[in-house]
């Protein structure tokens, strides 16, 4: 039966996570040099029309249509055809498949952040459209859909840990690979050329992770109100685990810091968000945002070039996030509500729960740089993934788009 409060509650949350996308856009802008300013907010608002026509023509109904073999979905629901009228649980299934478009949005936008200031712009479009389909596509049906393989395995990803931020950071990490350092790196370390810019895009990433989040409960009530609290704890974790590690190990604490920290937090509670207590909240964001930071430093010394730290924040904070899922969670009985919420985890004397996070993560994982592997290697014969040096010099900017994020 439909019920006119999830269903307000749920459009209103679709419209947050859309927000968030710009949001990126904004976060990921500033911390580029002012010459490639443009072409990394490009990468955020460009996957927005992109993914929206994708999710509309055949991704919705292969994520959440029947099943084949828990692999897949069908081609049944194409166009969004016989969703207009018909119910998800307590609300239209037009306004969950809207809300499920905006995750798939800006899951292949996180990935720009690894090869920003040099990738082709041709290239990006391209990859969005087939990472898109080929990646995400697959492992939402695994993990979010009810006949999904890993949904029926018992693995719980509450809103994207698994799907959104580890797939994402994966290839993320195999993108900085593939496409290569940018140029006099680590040498030179481009500094970020406003950081009032990533400071409001973080800002609003942290109100629009509310829908994100607590609009995965699909309700109005106890579950929603309890994935709320926890993302805010989450953030609140690890924006305080980053600020005192930063401190610390540098002698003092950054606006960017802070602002990786409370990311990387959201990013670790998405996965427990309905099922873990809001203290656990506190300490699973500070214990990711800890792990977050040290990946960040370990590029340095590894040698590649994960420009604004996609892998090391999204990748890395989506894993510990799963993983420690499987520690803190705990089975709810919630008040109308019909079955028992998530699952015990190893602290409630649940070991296996564990060991199907991680069997879900290291899956997803694989199958996302598998895939991206062959599909960088596609691209790159077609039209290149990379722009040529003097491009790079002077900046995509100008030599992709033709235009100036600061003229005059």
């Amino acid at each position: 039966m439909l019920n006119a409060g999830d269903t307000a509650w749920l459009l209103v949350s679709s419209a947050l996570v859309l927000l968030m996308t710009p949001a990126l856009a904004l976060f990921y802008g500033g911390m580029v040099r002012k010459k490639n300013v443009l072409s990394s907010i490009m990468h955020s608002l460009t996957a927005i029309p992109i993914v929206t026509v994708i999710w509309l023509t055949f991704g919705y109904s292969l994520a959440f249509g029947p099943s084949h073999g828990g692999l897949i979905g069908s081609f049944s629901m194409v166009g969004f055809a016989g969703t207009v009228d018909q119910l998800h649980g307590t609300v239209p299934t037009l306004a969950f498949a809207a809300f499920q478009m905006m995750f798939a949005i800006i899951t292949p936008a996180l990935i720009s952040g690894a090869f920003a200031e040099r990738m082709k712009f041709s290239a990006y479009i391209l990859f969005v459209v087939a990472w898109s389909s080929l990646v995400y596509v697959p492992v939402a049906h695994w993990v979010w859909a009810e006949e999904g393989w890993l949904f029926r395995l018992g693995a719980l990803d509450f809103a994207g840990g698994t799907v959104v931020h580890l797939t994402a950071g994966a290839s993320a990490l195999l993108c900085s690979v593939m496409v290569g350092k940018r140029l006099k790196y680590p040498q030179e370390r481009p500094l970020p050329h406003n950081l009032t810019m990533t400071l409001t895009g973080a800002g609003i990433l942290w109100f629009g992770w509310f829908g994100f989040n607590a609009g995965s409960a699909l309700t109005s009530g106890w579950l929603a109100a309890l994935a709320f609290v926890t993302t805010h704890c989450g953030a609140a974790g690890g924006a305080l685990g980053w600020l005192f590690i930063e401190w610390k190990h540098r002698g003092k604490p950054t606006a960017l810091g802070i602002a990786s920290g409370l990311v990387a937090g959201l990013v670790a509670i998405t996965p427990a968000a309905g099922y873990v207590s809001p203290l656990s909240a506190v300490a699973l964001g500070a214990i990711a945002s800890i792990v977050c930071y040290g990946a960040v430093l370990a590029k340095y010394r590894l040698g590649y070039d994960d420009s604004l730290d996609a892998f090391g924040v999204h990748g890395v904070g989506g894993l510990t996030g799963a993983i420690l899922t499987g520690v803190f969670c705990v089975k709810r009985t919630l008040p109308g509500v019909a079955d028992p919420v998530g699952a015990d985890g190893l602290l409630a004397g649940n070991a296996k729960q564990l060991g199907i996070q991680l069997l879900a993560c290291l899956v997803s994982a694989a199958y996302a740089l598998a895939v991206t592997f062959v599909l960088l290697k596609i691209i790159d014969k077609l039209v290149g993934l990379r722009v040529t040096a003097s491009d790079e010099r002077e900046g995509l900017d100008t030599t992709q788009h033709g235009e100036e994020g600061y003229a005059g």
